[in-house]
């Protein structure tokens, strides 16, 4: 009995043994496949879905920032774009007439050549001369260039700004209000803003930069730069090529200029009147009709019409021309 006792103790503690290692191994096989499962595929899964998280937050952020841009500074953009577009439109139509020119020049230099000279000196001067025919060409080409870079007038302007012109606000229209045009201060727009009065003394003439007053009749008091005998005027406005609206009804059309007398409020004595045509050069100079009979200070500029906007008119630049008085 006693040792058959001992026997079923002895196998029960092998079972247990047997059961312990089976368990302890299992557990092993399980925590080390574990940690390798966890080393290899989840550190790779993970980087890739931080990596898109990443990728999809900047795009989320870009279209946010993108919407909450206020349509008056996207309608803005759109109209510098086309400017722009316009701007380099009449750069290449420039660079085509340059390389036209050019090549004008260099026919008239390849026919030269085949005249025949008979002293040795003529032809020492025809082996040169393909050189002074390149810097001719060269110069004539600048000269161009410098034509068209000068101003048209050629007529010293007594109503500019940077001379020491400006604008008496008393005898100046109210400028237009528009509401499409503000200041904007991290999207959120805070201020109208307008272009002001003096903007027509300055020679900077791009699209939009214009002094513009309500409605197509208005009128603005000018302090010229020294006292002079007027006697004409030059009218300035953007064309419809370079408008960005392809639009430009909102320009002057029926003006006419008065001279005040004493220090700008005294009587008014009338100098003409006059017709911007649109259609025309951009730039229109003007005689006066009337010719003041002492040197003036202060000018009157009456818009009569527009070409019609109903809304407002705009200025872009107008100028002044005469004879300087010796009792400035």
């Amino acid at each position: 009995m006693l040792s058959t006792h001992r026997t079923d103790r002895l196998a029960r503690s092998w079972k247990t043994i047997l059961t312990l290692v089976f368990t302890l191994t299992f557990l092993l096989f399980g925590f080390r496949h574990h940690e390798w499962f966890k080393e290899t595929e989840f550190p790779q899964k993970s980087k890739q879905l931080h990596a898109m998280i990443a990728e999809y937050s900047s795009r989320l952020h870009h279209y946010q920032a993108r919407f909450r841009m206020p349509k008056e500074q996207l309608e803005l953009l759109k109209k510098e774009s086309q400017t722009l577009e316009n701007n380099l439109r009449e750069i290449l139509s420039l660079i085509d007439q340059i390389g036209v020119l050019k090549a004008l020049l260099r026919d008239m230099r390849d026919s030269s050549h085949n005249y025949s000279w008979t002293t040795v000196g003529d032809i020492l001067e025809e082996q040169d001369s393909p050189e002074v025919l390149d810097e001719e060409m060269s110069n004539l080409v600048h000269y161009v260039l410098k034509k068209l870079r000068e101003d048209q007038v050629q007529m010293a302007d007594y109503a500019l700004k940077s001379a020491g012109a400006s604008i008496i606000e008393e005898g100046t229209s109210e400028s237009y209000i528009n509401n499409k045009a503000k200041l904007y201060w991290h999207g959120i727009g805070f201020l109208n803003y307008e272009m002001p009065p003096d903007t027509i003394l300055q020679p900077d003439v791009h699209p939009g930069k214009c002094w513009a007053f309500a409605g197509s009749k208005g009128h603005t008091l000018i302090k010229l730069a020294r006292k002079i005998v007027p006697a004409a005027v030059t009218m300035e406005h953007i064309s419809e090529k370079v408008s960005p609206s392809g639009d430009i009804s909102s320009a002057p059309k029926e003006f006419s200029v008065y001279g005040i007398t004493k220090k700008c409020d005294g009587e008014e004595i009338f100098l003409g009147q006059f017709i911007y045509n649109k259609t025309e050069n951009t730039i229109q100079t003007f005689e006066l009709q009337h010719k003041a009979p002492e040197s003036l200070l202060c000018v009157k500029l009456t818009i009569l019409s527009n070409w019609g906007h109903p809304k407002y008119t705009c200025l872009y630049r107008f100028r002044v021309h005469g004879v300087p008085s010796e009792d400035t």
